[in-house]
């Protein structure tokens, strides 16, 4: 039966594992369909860049229950292997709660826990620890455990010698290895996009083998067959003939779910390329322009040199449709701060200018502040947010009043709401970002506001 990899907070390993047995079950000619719990987009990333096939997002407060097993039992029925690496410790979800979190999931699907845990210092701590989390939660079932940062064989039997008698197998020790570090960044991973050497496969698969005991591993990996639930599409019928969409999509706009691009497919809409990063021009034919996030801070001088991409992004709003998330919407205003504090010109679409503020990051909740072409006046959505830049906007009301909208109001957990984003007939761009092919309500208004636009 296929399992969750989880710890007891972030940063114990989870990735590293998760890409160890990728390497692993690629060197040995198998297939594993990888997932990640939570919106992230990086650590998919690396999960993908294995060669598997590509892994895929969990995230109950975005997609819903429902979603979510559909989702996993569908990808995963298809390969040999399959594996979840979880989000933060076991039971951090939205706010305070275990709504969302790695043990929802693990709950939702019935699937055991794989621990990983960093055992530096200690010994007979770790054993308080597995106990503690263990009956926090009596759904929850830790089957298997990997100690991390363990570098001595006096190590290895002490921490053996505490867990000989527990209701636990003991999959490895992992000892410290720079090797296998992962690059980091303030966001977390370096995108495989942006690394100049990518991981090596090769030495992942042999630390891996040596030091995991795959003979109990393989036994959690096998995939769990369930019959799946597929909900009807969006219709599109109505119209004769379905326009195409175009992505932005290269080394600074790559946060996107994949689900997104495979739904539009289903469904009949062409999708075209735009690499701002390679200064094209967005594709003749689209009526619709989709910028996802990205790290348009790290690019920021080279986006404005690309005056083909932002000449062609001005003519486009012009007439079309734009809908931008957080990084995406950034390169909308008149200029962004690079990483180095040296501003640099962008579309000037949007009266603001982007600079590095505090992180802000979390689940939200959306409710529509006008019928838009996103969302209805009082329909409700969810997001979530990820960026360290903000926006300092120059004339917002007088401005905002003449030529854009509050598309929505968004609140996390323990707040209130506040009017966020901006919206008019030509373009929605807000902070938040969305899981589409799950809001099918979002989608379809913007579908709908897609095939009716005129074609001039």
């Amino acid at each position: 039966m296929s399992c969750i990899i989880s710890a007891p907070s972030t940063d114990a390993g989870k990735t590293t594992l998760s890409l160890l047995v990728s390497c692993w079950a690629f060197s040995k000619g198998l297939k594993l369909q990888t997932f990640k719990v939570g919106p992230d987009y990086l650590d998919q990333e690396q999960l993908s860049s294995i060669g598997h096939p590509i892994c895929r997002n969990l995230d109950i407060f975005l997609s819903g229950e429902e979603w979510v097993k559909n989702s996993f039992y569908k990808q995963s029925n298809k390969f040999d292997l399959a594996l979840i690496e979880g989000a933060m410790g076991l039971f951090d979800g939205l706010g305070s709660t275990h709504y969302s979190s790695t043990a929802n999931v693990a709950e939702t699907l019935s699937l055991p826990i794989v621990f990983i845990v960093n055992a530096k210092g200690q010994v007979g701590s770790l054993l308080a620890l597995f106990k503690g989390f263990q009956e926090l939660n009596k759904k929850i079932n830790i089957k298997g455990i990997v100690f991390n940062n363990v570098n001595s064989n006096r190590h290895k039997e002490l921490i053996k010698e505490v867990f000989k008698n527990q209701p636990i197998q003991i999959i490895g020790f992992l000892p410290f290895d720079e090797n296998i570090n992962l690059s980091r960044s303030n966001l977390g991973l370096i995108s495989p996009l942006e690394l100049k050497t990518k991981i090596d496969v090769e030495y992942f698969a042999k630390f891996a083998a040596k030091h995991l005991d795959f003979s109990i591993f393989l036994n959690f990996l096998k995939p769990t067959y369930r019959k799946i639930n597929i909900k009807n599409t969006i219709d599109l019928r109505p119209f004769p003939k379905i326009k195409p969409i175009a992505i932005a999509e290269d080394k600074i706009f790559h946060f996107q779910y994949p689900e997104t691009k495979e739904y539009l497919n289903a469904i009949g809409i062409p999708l075209l390329s735009w690499d701002i990063y390679n200064d094209q021009e967005i594709p003749k034919g689209a009526h619709t322009l989709i910028i996802p996030g990205g790290f348009p801070e790290r690019f920021a001088q080279h986006i404005s040199n690309s005056r083909r991409s932002l000449n062609s992004l001005r003519e486009f709003y012009k007439k079309k449709f734009v809908y931008a998330e957080c990084g995406g919407m950034m390169i909308l205003g008149d200029s962004i701060e690079d990483e180095n504090g040296y501003s640099h010109e962008m579309a000037g679409i949007l009266p603001f200018k982007a600079k590095k503020g505090n992180l802000t990051v979390g689940y939200r909740y959306i409710k529509g502040e006008m019928n838009s072409t996103i969302i209805k006046k009082n329909q409700q959505l969810k997001g979530h947010e990820f960026h360290y830049w903000e926006i300092e906007t120059q004339n917002k009301d007088k401005k905002l009043d003449s030529l854009f909208s509050y598309p929505w109001k968004v609140k996390s957990w323990g707040t209130r709401f506040k009017k966020e984003g901006w919206a008019n007939k030509n373009l929605h761009a807000s902070w938040m970002h969305l899981h589409l092919p799950s809001n099918k309500e979002a989608l379809k208004n913007m579908l709908i506001n897609h095939q009716q636009r005129n074609p001039n």
